[in-house]
């Protein structure tokens, strides 16, 4: 069974799709993996279109995009949502109601950051590092735990701390 995975932040140009991309090269026919934002940016960084490219995952189909795709009645449900804004940074995440699993994986907005272009670079490059880790980390729960949305929810909130 083929679960599908919502990412989601504030502009949908960097974190959610750095994630979206990632889970989508590793996760084939285990995950389909999609990104959305509260007030999406309308296009996706390009530093982080560049670090992806860089790192050789495909960046074909990466747009940036507003939640409420995923969310009207008509939208395909859900298994997981991950929200991945940066709470320590007052950023607000959106909120979501449904039935599916919704945990919270903090991370740092790289297109925050200010300086020269190799500082967004290297700020790109340690944001996908945290997401690689992450996605590894739960590509390694198994299949069958999904049964059980507590267990689940359960073992994914602990990725948020792998950085």
């Amino acid at each position: 069974m083929t679960r599908r995975v919502l990412f989601l932040c504030t502009g949908n140009s960097a974190r959610s799709v750095l994630a979206e991309a990632t889970l989508r090269a590793w996760g084939v026919g285990r995950y389909e993996a999609y990104s959305a934002g509260s007030q999406p940016a309308g296009q996706v960084n390009p530093f982080a279109i560049a670090q992806l490219e860089r790192e050789g995952f495909p960046t074909d189909n990466l747009r940036s995009k507003s939640w409420d795709a995923f969310s009207a009645e008509t939208a395909a449900p859900m298994d997981l949502i991950v929200t991945v804004c940066d709470s320590a940074a007052n950023e607000s995440c959106p909120i979501v109601h449904g039935d599916f699993v919704r945990v919270h994986w903090g991370l740092f907005d790289p297109a925050a950051v200010t300086g020269s272009d190799a500082d967004k670079r290297a700020a790109f490059a340690q944001a996908h590092a945290i997401i690689q880790k992450r996605m590894r980390a739960f590509l390694d729960i198994r299949d069958d735990v999904w049964a059980d949305k507590a267990a689940v929810k359960a073992l994914l909130e602990p990725i948020a701390d792998i950085g």
